[in-house]
């Protein structure tokens, strides 16, 4: 009987046993005007929900599906690990392999610790770095998401944004004061936080590439002066690469941008899809952590065989196909340009962001290098582009503030389809004077 709901059908019942009917804020489509669709399955660059629909995918499961849906592959490493077993609370040699992939494909990490999401790295990396340093205060940019914990939902992006909500209840005003936060982007305003607070603050944290504001890369020099900056002040730089880990290149934007940071937060693809997270660096900072030192970190199932084994597989995928990385940026690029000649037939002011294979669409006419400039987006004329875009088999994200998400299976046709999918939602729009 329950094979026969709809989605709206399926998210009314959800919202009788789930806060909002989602266990991840925008999910929801509220944003859009909708209510989400519920999905059955996915293959390739494919999704198909409840009803039977089809469309093209670009959420990808918000990034960590770079090979796309249920890559054989990958399949056969989750279904060979699952066959001895899915958790012991003890180590394994999957774990040992997979840290020392990592380390080898990133040159800034000389030691890994494994934990189960992207939130739980960061809060390690934070403790860290507080720890190594002896202060207290920590710099993050307005628009920029480092997951859920208490101390960095201050001025952050992602499902605040898109919600309008500009911090979250719950958060103790004096655990708040201890993170300051400046606009991305903006070298003079960070420096002037060093002059403001000399010697206190313990690390600088950032999206290398924004991606949770929509897609804002770092304007040339910028992380580079964040680099000069932390090391003049005795500040530790955290990259934050939950999403652009081994996404925009096998060493991540540290390796697009040669910069090279004290602590770097993963995500998203190490796990191939599964629950797992990694803060990675500097041996004698990493070494801080227990059993080694007196920083203190666990977790019962951190280095997961089914995700690691799920990570492995992913990573070695992308390490013997290096041309994986080419035809996603020719596939993004290409789709960019044919956004950008629409919006400029039909009068339509867009501006389209892009890194690699990340890319998001601003209905401003920018440019967008930092929140404020985000925030002018017309959310209005997105949702009906969103909707617009549904129904013609093409799955968004459901927020104008979220990155788009392309993956090695998007075929020529799919990026073809989507384009001209682009192009009638914009003449959609034109022709609704909006």
């Amino acid at each position: 009987m329950s094979k026969s709901l709809t989605s709206p059908e399926w998210f009314d019942r959800a919202q009788l046993s789930i806060p909002g009917g989602v266990n991840s804020p925008v999910r929801a489509f509220r944003s859009v005007g909708q209510s989400p669709r519920f999905i059955a399955r996915g293959q390739g660059s494919h999704l198909w929900d409840e009803e039977g629909c089809e469309y093209i995918d670009f959420v990808g499961s918000w990034g960590p599906l770079i090979l796309g849906h249920a890559h054989p592959v990958v399949q056969e490493a989750i279904v060979k690990a699952a066959s001895s077993g899915w958790t012991y609370g003890a180590p394994t040699t999957g774990e040992v392999e997979l840290a020392e992939q990592i380390c080898r494909l990133v040159p800034s990490v000389e030691k890994v610790r494994l934990v189960s999401s992207g939130t739980e790295a960061v809060m390690t990396a934070i403790r860290l770095a507080r720890a190594f340093t002896g202060r207290d205060l920590i710099i993050k940019m307005d628009g920029c998401y480092h997951g859920h914990s208490d101390g960095l939902l201050v001025q952050a992006g992602s499902g605040l944004l898109t919600n309008g909500l500009p911090d979250s209840a719950g958060v103790p005003e004096g655990y708040a004061r201890l993170t300051l936060s400046c606009p991305y982007n903006d070298t003079d305003t960070l420096e002037s936080l060093f002059q403001q607070y000399p010697d206190q603050i313990a690390a600088v944290i950032v999206e290398p590439v924004a991606a949770n504001m929509g897609v804002v890369p770092p304007l040339p020099g910028f992380l580079a002066a964040l680099r000069r900056l932390t090391q003049t002040n005795g500040a530790l730089l955290v990259f934050d690469e939950v999403i652009t880990g081994f996404r925009l290149a096998l060493g991540g934007a540290q390796q697009v941008f040669s910069v090279q940071p004290d602590l770097t937060t993963f995500g998203k693809i190490i796990g191939g899809g599964l629950p797992m997270g990694a803060v990675g660096g500097k041996r004698a900072i990493m070494d801080q952590l227990a059993p080694l030192g007196p920083v203190y970190q666990a977790g019962t199932l951190s280095g997961n065989p089914l995700a690691v084994a799920a990570g492995r597989a992913t990573l070695a995928i992308l390490e013997q196909n290096p041309a994986i990385y080419l035809h996603l940026e020719q596939q993004a690029s290409w789709l960019a340009e044919q956004i950008r000649s629409a919006s400029a037939r039909n009068s339509i002011p867009v501006t389209v962001n892009r890194c690699g294979s990340l890319l998001s669409l601003f209905f401003c006419p920018g440019p967008v290098n930092h929140l404020e400039q985000a925030k002018t987006s017309r959310t209005d004329r997105f949702s009906q582009f969103f909707t617009s875009m549904l129904a013609q088999g093409i799955y968004l994200p459901p927020s104008n503030f979220e990155a788009w998400f392309l993956s090695a299976q998007h075929s020529e046709e799919d990026i073809t389809r989507t384009a001209e999918a682009c192009a009638t939602s914009l003449q959609e729009l034109n022709s609704r004077g909006m």
